[in-house]
């Protein structure tokens, strides 16, 4: 046990002061918390982050195990089930749960199967436009002078293209568009923002003192840029990409709903919501349940990113 230091104090009238016990500064002492130790502690206590957190994790189960969610398969159709059970809410979790679609495919397992593409895709995505943009972003923060340049021109070209537009225009040079398709021409064009993040973070970062001092002690540009300039970048990095992983898998749901995203036989929410808006007055469970979890995946994410960005910024801190 660290000694504690009592000093005895006299009052004007000669008693005894109470005792004034000096701050304990050993071992026992509360240490100060890092900034991810700091931020995994608001995280744990914020409800936006634990409600998005379950229902991803939910998400990601159904996605790398769905034989585990239900027995039928998404692609057997029987027309002599076109249309045939409208959402039955009391037989939970069986092929006629949420009923048929118009081929006689079952729409739960065509909900339950299609989570794959779609986490695919916008996990896919981010990994590849966080990658490229850091890259970028480093090497133009870094270096600086004509090399910035000519990366922060070439980034602005790519910004300047609509999003939507340009990846209507990439995927419809490919006939079959597999998930791998859709995520090269998807990250082809979403890397900018994220290279505009990380350029503005190295710039603000290769001027601290220890980056001077690494640099002053004859540390390569390699170990500078990889272990003293990049982990202390990567807290604003991490925050865009989460944000963005919703968006592309909206992007990827809208592009299938126009016809140029995934093609048969991949099962994708999107492609359903496209099949099922002809029949929205005959049966709009087609339309309206994949349309749903569309939505609520790209929220979960969305909540997700929200309470990250929240937990790492320094001013909330």
């Amino acid at each position: 046990m660290p000694d504690k230091t009592v000093e005895k104090v006299t009052t004007a009238t000669g008693e005894p002061a109470p005792a004034v016990v000096a701050p304990d500064s050993g071992p026992g002492a509360a240490k100060a918390r890092s900034l991810w130790s700091d931020a995994w502690h608001d995280l744990r206590r914020n409800p936006l982050f634990l409600i998005s957190a379950v229902l991803i994790v939910f998400l990601l189960v159904m996605a790398a195990w769905p034989s585990l969610f239900t027995s039928a398969s998404p692609r057997d159709a029987d027309l002599a089930n076109h249309f045939r059970e409208a959402p039955h809410w009391g037989n939970f979790f069986s092929p006629e749960w949420l009923g048929y679609d118009l081929q006689g495919r079952s729409v739960y397992a065509r909900i339950v199967y299609g989570a794959r593409a779609s986490i695919m895709v916008g996990v896919g995505v981010t990994v590849c436009v966080t990658i490229i943009g850091t890259v970028v972003g480093m090497i133009a923060g870094y270096f600086g002078g004509w090399l910035d340049a000519v990366l922060s021109r070439v980034t602005d070209v790519f910004l300047g293209i609509p999003f939507i537009l340009g990846a209507l225009v990439v995927l419809n040079a490919f006939d079959q568009r597999s998930v791998w398709v859709v995520i090269m021409a998807l990250a082809f064009l979403g890397w900018t923002q994220i290279a505009r993040v990380a350029r503005g973070a190295v710039i603000t970062i290769k001027q601290a003192d220890y980056v001077v001092a690494a640099r002053a002690l004859g540390a390569s540009t390699y170990r500078i840029m990889f272990k003293h300039i990049l982990p202390n970048a990567l807290a604003p990095i991490i925050v865009v990409a989460t944000i963005a992983l919703g968006g592309y898998i909206a992007a990827e749901a809208t592009l299938s709903f126009l016809g140029v995203g995934l093609t048969e036989p991949t099962v994708s929410w999107g492609g359903d919501v496209n099949s099922g808006r002809a029949d929205l007055r005959v049966a709009p469970h087609t339309l309206i349940v994949p349309s749903v979890m569309v939505s609520i995946t790209v929220l979960s994410f969305l909540m997700f990113g929200d309470a990250v960005r929240n937990a790492l910024d320094p001013k909330l801190r």
